[in-house]
């Protein structure tokens, strides 16, 4: 049976939009104090700031595999409340913390607790089905991709104010606000007669059958490498900009114009995907991003690896616009055969995309060398890399989505 279509309110758009941030603030807020932290906590190496947002990924990774079948199961506000809950402990953990080794530690439970944003897709979907979920989802995204574009002058402001520590009472308040919200004006989504097992033995069995499938894995696996990529440049972000190009308070600004070109992509994508499909389109902005940035290391060698902040913005916006297309298709084809299992299988594809990132997100910290060489490169390695994947999980160039 259809679900009737009903027209969502402004107030539901924004609180779905709102619980779906999370995790994006969660990251994006941090980027302007990783280095103070990391000084402050006695944080091994300078190089070493990006674990701050690898724990982060690397906790918001296993809790998908946990909430998505217990939220089939127990239904969806229990979940939200407990993961908001783990979150905001996690929060006040860092701002309580003197040592580096329990901040990490605080922000691996902080993105433990941030998994439950996928609850909120499973919400629309509960009340959504096909075009009109899509229409839904287009509108929250708008939304929500505000979210990079301001966070890091969010960030900023607050580190003037009051320290780092003022930072995590905000992403706090934020969840804290979100949860008290959806719990007063969001019925629950899942009926009882709904619900399913939780028995470990449906779990795994459903996880086995994602794996086994060729596309649905080999779409998770390119996802997560050119995920380990931007990964990369979010950890070192922050030290491009700021030791590398000395862009002082602009940096905000910097990371936000990079990260509309991700938005106006993603929401372009809505209508270029209707005339090249999902596929073509994908390959085009691989093949795009991969070469820009090989060329762009070859230009790279003239400048030291240091190039003029305008140039080095040209490349990154034209990748990025490429990423906004990538990410947008890359989970809908991961997707497109497990309609039969849409939770798990999308608690699958975004925790095992996220851990097939990490170590290329970290290789990519740990190699930063006062240039842009290291981002470059992965960029254009692992475009091509996630190319290979596709043709791979294709057999070939042949499929047409």
């Amino acid at each position: 049976m259809s679900h009737p279509v009903k027209k969502p309110s402004v107030e539901y758009i924004i609180l779905i939009a709102m619980l779906s941030s999370i995790v994006a603030l969660g990251t994006d807020i941090m980027l302007p104090g990783l280095s103070l932290i990391g000084s402050e906590l006695g944080a091994p190496s300078e190089n070493s700031v990006h674990y701050n947002i690898i724990l982060f990924f690397l906790g918001f990774a296993f809790g998908q595999l946990v909430v998505g079948p217990l939220s089939d199961s127990f239904g969806r506000k229990p979940i939200v409340y407990a993961g908001i809950t783990l979150f905001i402990l996690g929060c006040l953990l860092s701002i309580v913390t003197e040592n580096w080794t329990v901040m990490l530690l605080s922000r691996a439970l902080q993105g433990l607790g941030a998994a439950a944003r996928i609850v909120a897709v499973a919400v629309v979907r509960d009340e959504y089905e096909g075009r009109p979920m899509a229409r839904v989802m287009s509108v929250v995204f708008s939304v929500f991709i505000l979210v990079p574009m301001i966070a890091p002058a969010i960030g900023q402001f607050l580190i003037y104010l009051g320290g780092w520590q003022l930072t995590f009472v905000f992403l706090a308040g934020f969840a804290a606000t979100s949860a008290i919200w959806f719990g007063l004006r969001q019925p629950e989504t899942l009926q009882p007669e709904k619900r399913r097992s939780i028995r470990l033995t449906d779990i795994m069995s459903g996880y086995r059958e994602v794996i086994l499938h060729r596309s649905t894995f080999g779409y998770t696996l390119a996802a997560g490498l050119i995920f380990g990529a931007f990964s990369g440049y979010l950890g070192t972000a922050q030290l491009i900009f700021h030791n590398v190009f000395n862009v002082g308070d602009m940096f905000a600004l910097y990371f936000a114009v990079a990260a509309a070109s991700i938005g106006v992509s993603s929401l372009l994508n809505a209508w270029l995907v209707v005339r090249f499909g999902m596929f073509y389109l994908t390959l085009i902005a691989l093949f795009v991003a991969t070469i820009s940035s090989a060329l762009f290391c070859l230009i790279l060698i003239g400048y030291g690896g240091i190039p003029p902040i305008a140039l080095f913005m040209a490349w990154l916006m034209i990748v990025f616009f490429c990423m906004g297309i990538i990410f947008a298709n890359l989970n809908a084809l991961a997707m497109e055969p497990m309609g039969h299992m849409a939770g798990l299988a999308a608690a699958f594809i975004g925790a095992a995309s996220t851990f097939i990132s990490l170590p290329f997100a970290s290789l990519v910290g740990n190699m930063f060398n006062g240039t842009v060489y290291p981002l470059v490169v992965a960029f254009a390695l692992l475009g091509l890399a996630t190319l290979l994947a596709i043709i791979w999980t294709e057999g070939g160039i042949r499929k047409k989505h």
